[in-house]
């Protein structure tokens, strides 16, 4: 029998980092039934075990997509042999995801160098996934042609691994990232070198650990202002 995330949880309540694979298709099902609750900018890195999404879904079934052939394949006749997962995020609807294309957002806040890369677009909530990989430069109005507006959409941002990941705050993609949806931080997202070659010398290292609060390092607050 399929575990559940229930299944799943540490001492603390909280989901554990085992890998629980829960089936894709159930963990769409359940974050839709959720959808008005939830706030899109929560459904950004939704693959990332280490990211805040470890307490609203099994992340390990959207990393195991982004991992299969089915992304992989389709991503390489766009940017070649060479490539990265650094993103995704998850649209119960897909016309939200033709909102953000239409706004001009898709593209605003990918903090590589030089600009490159391609959105895999998978239509998760059909009984057999189906894909359409579009380069970065050619995204457009029409990028939701062969999607209904109301199926879930999973997108995923992959980048050829011949450009740089920014991860300085400052850099203009990640300064108006953290302005304009400021549950996301992209400076420290992991990377995953999904195929071919890292020619870039990306930091393939940082993000693959649970955050760290702020004051872990030293006194809790309320010892700070005793003192």
């Amino acid at each position: 029998m399929t575990q559940g995330v229930s299944d799943h949880l540490d001492l603390a309540g909280r989901i554990s980092l085992t890998p629980a694979r829960l089936p894709v298709r159930e963990a769409v099902d359940r974050i839709v039934a959720r959808k008005s609750t939830i706030r899109q900018e929560r459904l950004s890195g939704i693959h990332n075990p280490w990211g805040h999404c470890i307490g609203l879904t099994d992340p390990w079934s959207f990393l195991d997509l982004c991992e299969s052939a089915l992304v992989i394949d389709a991503a390489k006749t766009v940017i070649g042999p060479d490539v990265i997962l650094w993103d995704s995020e998850f649209f119960p609807e897909a016309g939200r995801y033709g909102e953000f294309v239409g706004e001009g957002r898709e593209g605003r806040y990918w903090p590589v160098t030089p600009l490159a890369g391609a959105v895999v677009l998978v239509a998760v909530g059909r009984k057999t996934p189906e894909v359409r990989a579009v380069g970065l430069e050619e995204i457009g109005s029409d990028v939701l042609a062969s999607f209904d507006a109301s199926e879930p959409l999973y997108v995923v941002r992959l980048m050829p691994a011949t450009s740089r990941f920014e991860r300085d705050p400052n850099h203009a993609a990640n300064r108006a990232c953290m302005e304009e949806q400021v549950l996301v931080n992209y400076s420290n997202r992991p990377l995953w070198l999904l195929s071919g070659t890292d020619r870039a010398n990306n930091d393939l290292v940082s993000g693959f650990a649970p955050a760290v609060p702020v004051w872990a390092s030293g006194a809790m607050p309320s010892e700070r202002e005793e003192k």
